[in-house]
């Protein structure tokens, strides 16, 4: 029987992920494996309070990260911990910790991932807990990509759908190219031939660079509806209360390009992005609308994308 390690990354959310561990618990019934909780050095008295918790649960640990480097390196520290009789898991799940698996989540994305051998990562189908689908379904993003977004264009947009990095929702299981981190199904087997996250990612893009490192290597990604999560989303990362996009977003979008196309495709997207949001405020202002482009977005781009240092590699 195939053995699945079920990884939660805490930051300073302990009982949310008390409540997703809870979930993820109930979901686990009948699959071999085990849930390891990786508390990312939340310095808040989460590891204290998440271990005293677990020693109610079934086949649950908690371990600590000595530092917080992030999405990518939190959980990379799961996953290489294994399973705790110390074997290899055949898949690793991937759940946030503000996200609640229904009861046959995971079971219908394992099922799917043995009987489809070439495909290597299953997401789940994201609702809100008001019901509302999340997009977390997408493309991988590209020079086109990237003028299209940031044109906020109707006729733009239609000359460009099929570069659309978040298209309309697929209705049925159906391949894509990546999915949100927030719940997917890993397979162990591809992840010892292309690596784990690259830790050079703080937060955001690290999914993509190994999705993309996934297709390269000749895996499949699938979005799976019958697998279904609530996410609230944003609780670690305080995203929706951004008033300036952080710095580490801009040198990931910088990393992800460099190290996947090279230096003149990442400076031809930005190119790209910054023709895009020429076009949008030119529409803003012949429409006389407020624009929806975050405070300093602009020079913040341009910062980082010509600035002459690069990130580390990991």
């Amino acid at each position: 029987m195939s053995r699945v390690l079920c990884v939660i990354l805490n930051w300073r959310t302990a009982e949310m992920t008390a409540r997703a561990a809870e979930a993820a618990i109930t979901a686990m019934e009948g699959i071999e494996g085990a849930i390891t909780i990786v508390d990312n050095d939340s310095q808040d008295g989460s590891f204290e309070t998440l271990t005293a918790r677990a020693e109610s649960w079934p086949r649950v640990r908690v371990i600590a990260s000595d530092r917080n480097g992030g999405f990518g390196a939190g959980n990379n520290v799961g996953i290489r911990a294994g399973l705790p009789d110390g074997t290899r898991p055949d898949y690793v799940f991937i759940l946030n910790s503000d996200a609640f698996p229904e009861p046959d989540a995971i079971r219908v994305l394992l099922d799917y991932l043995e009987s489809h051998p070439q495909t290597g990562f299953a997401g789940s189908a994201i609702r809100g807990e008001d019901d509302v689908p999340h997009v977390t379904a997408f493309r991988f993003p590209s020079i086109a990509s990237e003028f299209e977004g940031a044109a906020k264009t109707g006729p733009v947009s239609k000359l460009l759908r099929h570069a659309i990095v978040a298209p309309p929702l697929p209705t049925e299981t159906t391949q894509v190219d990546w999915v949100a981190g927030a719940s997917v199904l890993m397979r162990q087997d591809m992840l010892d031939e292309i690596g784990l996250f690259d830790e050079t990612f703080f937060l955001y893009f690290e999914e993509v660079d190994l999705f993309l490192r996934g297709r390269r290597a000749g895996w499949r990604a699938a979005y799976v509806v019958e697998s279904r999560v609530v996410h609230i989303g944003s609780v670690s990362t305080g995203m929706k209360q951004w008033s300036r996009v952080p710095d580490y977003w801009f040198q990931s979008r910088r990393h992800y390009f460099e190290k996947n196309h090279g230096r003149l495709y990442t400076l031809t997207a930005t190119a790209a992005h910054m023709a895009g949001l020429g076009l949008y405020g030119l529409r803003v202002l012949l429409q006389r609308k407020q624009p929806h482009t975050p405070p300093h977005f602009v020079r913040d781009l341009l910062r980082h994308s010509l600035g002459t240092r690069r990130p580390q590699e990991s």
